[in-house]
């Protein structure tokens, strides 16, 4: 039988469910089943979390993993019962915060994933908004507001990258994509010339990219491994002659990758 883990929160549930995701991470031979219960934001919705946790105990025969941010002190005691293993976040860390700080924290619901800073929700919309209508080479007229460009053959995980890099990060992503036509001249094509010093660039490996380019245009030139291979190569051929830094995204996850464009271009966080 999986273990169950409840990620309880009086807003999104996002926090609960990103550390108590990463505790779950270290125990490998345990299947957990995973079920968010967000906006318990009242006694008669926290009661009824806590009645869906004890049925749960009652069916599963052990008692399930409970994982809260509730702010509020009065909800949050009453997420401490028997049937449950609870682990509140909150309680955890801002008690030894205030101590250190020497003050009272606002014990504000929704401060890390509501609007709270309304500048900075802005830079987050609309960097989402800038790396959406610039995927693949679309809207090439205001490059120079981009924060980065990444360059690389289709398939090789740019827009991705870009859309986490404007959603986490708040920064403006671009993505250019190289095709053969780029690669007889053995310079960058002449859109991203004046943006030489925005550009980084993705590879990955041919085997993975015709796996990848199969399941798009199966049996097609397209997704053939000589032809992966032939633009992989000179894809970096040309990313290494120009001097662009670039990434091999094959075994790289989203997250991994936009942490180190992030760290190795300098660029600053712009949302939280």
């Amino acid at each position: 039988m999986p273990r169950t883990a409840f990620f309880v929160s009086d807003r999104t549930g996002l926090t609960s469910e990103m550390l108590g995701h990463t505790l779950l991470t270290q125990f490998e031979d345990v299947n957990f089943r995973r079920i968010t219960l967000p906006f318990v934001d009242t006694r008669e919705k926290a009661l009824e979390a806590v009645e869906k946790i004890r049925q749960q105990a009652i069916t599963d025969q052990c008692r399930p993993l409970v994982f809260c941010t509730m702010i509020d002190n009065d909800l949050r005691a009453i997420f401490q019962f028997e049937e449950g293993f609870t682990l509140n976040f909150f309680e955890a860390f801002i008690g030894p915060l205030e101590q250190e700080l020497g003050r009272k924290s606002s014990h504000t619901v929704g401060k890390s994933h509501g609007i709270a800073n309304f500048e900075e929700y802005k830079n987050r919309i609309d960097a989402v908004n800038f790396s959406l209508s610039h995927d693949d080479g679309v809207m090439p007229r205001d490059l120079a507001e981009a924060d980065v460009i990444l360059i690389g053959v289709s398939r090789s995980g740019k827009t991705p990258t870009c859309l986490y890099l404007a959603l986490q990060f708040g920064i403006k992503a671009a993505n250019y994509p190289l095709t053969p036509e780029d690669f007889g001249n053995h310079t960058l094509p002449k859109l991203l010339l004046p943006y030489r010093n925005k550009l980084f660039g993705l590879t990955i490996d041919p085997e993975r990219l015709s796996q990848i380019r199969q399941e798009r245009k199966p049996g097609s030139k397209y997704s053939s491994l000589e032809n992966c291979q032939f633009e992989t190569e000179e894809a970096a051929a040309l990313m290494r002659h120009v001097g662009v830094p670039y990434l091999n995204t094959t075994t790289l996850s989203i997250e991994e990758l936009a942490t180190t464009i992030m760290h190795r271009t300098g660029l600053v966080r712009r949302v939280y």
